[in-house]
């Protein structure tokens, strides 16, 4: 996971604000739109998008975890709804599920309708890694396949994930627009400057967006706030991280003994055995039931 220090010259993307700031607003959508050209596309195939309510979709500032869902539409009439999850959650990915049925239900139409439905599309942009079996797998993008054939059953339902804590590319391995976004992404609030690979127009609005000196006091105040919460929720998570971890060793120690300890019993018992001492005796040293040692 990410965090910065309190000098910071750009927003953080993983507070509420920040990608409120540069998401989630029409003055923005410009950056929305290359975004999601790059992710979904790799071309420009969304010409423009409109905001659509996403209070229904159930995120509340209580839940730390889902920072800010953008909804909105591009001029096809298909449905992009994309969250940025700061933290693992147990059942993100049913909540993933959960929440592409709203765009679709939204769909349906008064009197007769045939069911036809335009594509929608959910974007996962992850602060952690739930697949650790691939080190440099982080892209996934998943739809309704046959497992018969391996081919694609409905290709108008995507779920899309990043799991940005495994993209490690260096500005100098920048290839794509797709690349460049992610690295913004993941190193925009410890960003001194503005990279040479990242000089054109889309990113020229993106910085000067980012930039923290041209925020009023009301902005200011707001991004602190919201700053704040960001880290106070990464401190309680890491403290419960580093707990766990420290109970599983001591668990696993604890384990270890025992599991010593018995393995000494069992040895103590087959040599005593073979001395011919009684099966009884042999219990009453060792702990070890009589049934247990007979078949020693």
């Amino acid at each position: 996971m990410v965090t910065e220090g309190i000098q910071d010259k750009y927003v953080n993307p993983y507070t509420d604000f920040g990608f409120k700031l540069l998401f989630g607003t029409a003055m923005n959508k410009e950056l929305l739109i290359s975004f999601l050209n790059a992710l979904l596309f790799r071309e420009e195939v969304i010409k423009d998008v409109t905001y659509l309510n996403a209070e229904h979709l159930g995120t509340q500032e209580y839940d730390r975890r889902a920072v800010f869902d953008v909804y909105c539409e591009n001029e096809k009439g298909e449905k992009f709804l994309v969250e940025m999850q700061r933290g693992e959650q147990q059942f993100f990915k049913d909540r993933s599920v959960f929440y592409s049925t709203f765009p679709i239900r939204e769909q349906a139409k008064r009197g007769e309708w045939d069911y036809e439905l335009k594509a929608v599309y959910v974007v996962g942009i992850l602060n952690f890694s739930f697949d650790n079996s691939d080190a440099e797998y982080f892209h996934h993008e998943v739809k309704l396949v046959d497992l018969y054939t391996h081919k694609i059953f409905y290709d108008k339902l995507t779920f899309v994930y990043l799991e940005m804590p495994k993209f490690n590319k260096s500005e100098d391995e920048l290839d794509s627009m797709f690349d460049k976004w992610l690295f913004v992404l993941r190193n925009l609030a410890s960003l001194l400057e503005r990279p040479r690979a990242l000089q054109n127009r889309v990113f020229d609005r993106l910085f000067e967006t980012a930039e923290m000196a041209k925020f009023t006091k009301t902005e200011l105040s707001e991004y602190w706030d919201s700053l704040k919460n960001f880290r106070d929720w990464y401190s309680v998570i890491s403290t419960a991280e580093k707990r766990g971890r420290a109970e599983g060793l001591e668990e696993g120690l604890n384990k270890g003994k025992e599991e010593g300890a018995r393995e000494a019993n069992l040895n103590n018992a087959r040599n005593l055995k073979k001395l011919g001492v009684a099966i009884d005796v042999i219990s009453q040293a060792t702990g070890l039931s009589e049934e247990e040692i007979e078949k020693l």
